[in-house]
């Protein structure tokens, strides 16, 4: 069959005439709606590729005054748990018909509110964000004049109308502690971020509960709590272990801490699950082929990126705001034996 050739702008109505359907059909498969036959969407799709068809989606926003496109804020990409929750969440949107704008805050409070402002300016239809903080004013005034909705990742925020996917990390931790206090660890460190946001209250919470229920007392100088990034833990890991006695437990908050903290060990000559017993709260890709293999809380980023989605897509829909919990998984590894 000779090539076709087209010229001139192609439009709704050629692609429409091309496949041989109405012109709501067209604008149903392009809008990612999901009420569309797959036989419906072969005929649409095919006739978008043979005629080169672009749709202008300025002009669709400002017809339906939607851009079908969602923020989404978190503190570093380079972390493994949260690339893995960008992509579930970006996969689950683009499936509806939603493209996702990923934007970094590096931790800092004024970057965030400049990355709030930038997505109000580019009228995105909402927000799904991991707030550096609970606690910023100005922060949280960028949000309520974005006038969009919002899904909080981790994150409580008093006053705030939003949707959650919250992880119950006090059950995780609680099991990981315990299963380090049953072995007979009372000196045990707890590196993590600060208790200004959800995560690290329900982290403590769970820590808690666990040395109370075994009638121990904590020993508040061996945690740290300030900060979720590798440089934080690696110095407060060396200045953990230069104590005497020093702790015969750790516990690390998060990827960032683990890779912080493990780094420091290795510079000190300080083996896991023979020197120190260690936990890491939190997994990533090749996690299981570690040497000694990494005791370690368990949440699916997968599944609470694809959650994130979901909410997101409920009350654009008209729906209501909701908040969905996810949970956690202890399982006990080689590396929280020892320290004893």
């Amino acid at each position: 069959m000779p090539e076709e050739t087209f010229t001139g702008n192609i439009t709704i109505r050629d692609v429409a005439a091309r496949a041989g359907v109405a012109l709501s059909s067209v604008s149903r498969v392009m809008s990612g709606h999901p009420d569309v036959s797959p036989a419906m969407r072969a005929r649409v799709e095919e006739a978008v590729a043979a005629l080169g068809y672009e749709p202008d989606l300025l002009a669709q926003s400002l017809r339906s005054g939607s851009t079908r496109t969602i923020g989404f804020i978190i503190r570093d990409i380079s972390n493994p748990l949260y690339a893995l929750i960008a992509r579930a969440c970006e996969q689950e949107l683009r499936r509806h018909g939603y493209s996702m704008i990923l934007m970094n805050s590096d931790g800092s409070i004024e970057t965030e509110s400049k990355n709030f402002l930038l997505l109000r300016r580019r009228r995105v239809d909402g927000v799904i964000a991991s707030l550096v903080a609970e606690d910023s004013p100005s922060v949280k005034k960028t949000i309520v004049s974005l006038r969009a909705p919002l899904v909080l990742l981790d994150r409580e925020v008093k006053g705030l109308q939003a949707s959650a996917v919250i992880t119950d990390h006090h059950d995780g931790v609680y099991e990981a502690t315990k299963h380090l206090l049953d072995a007979g660890h009372t000196k045990i460190s707890f590196i993590t971020g600060a208790e200004n946001v959800y995560s690290t209250r329900n982290r403590m919470s769970g820590f808690k509960q666990a040395f109370a229920d075994a009638g121990k007392e904590i020993n508040e100088a061996l945690l740290a709590l300030g900060g979720f990034d590798a440089e934080y833990a690696f110095v407060h890991t060396r200045t953990l272990m230069a104590k005497k006695p020093r702790p015969t437990a750790l516990i690390t908050g998060g990827i960032g801490s683990t890779s912080g903290a493990l780094r420091a060990l290795n510079e000190m000559g300080i083996k896991i699950g023979k020197d120190l017993a260690f936990v890491a709260l939190d997994e990533w890709p090749l996690f299981d082929v570690f040497s000694p293999q990494i005791s370690s809380v368990y949440r699916d980023a997968k599944a609470i990126g694809a959650e994130a989605a979901h909410l997101m897509l409920e009350v654009l829909k008209g729906g209501p705001q909701k908040e969905s919990v996810m949970e956690t998984k202890f399982t006990a590894r080689f590396s929280s034996e020892g320290g004893l």
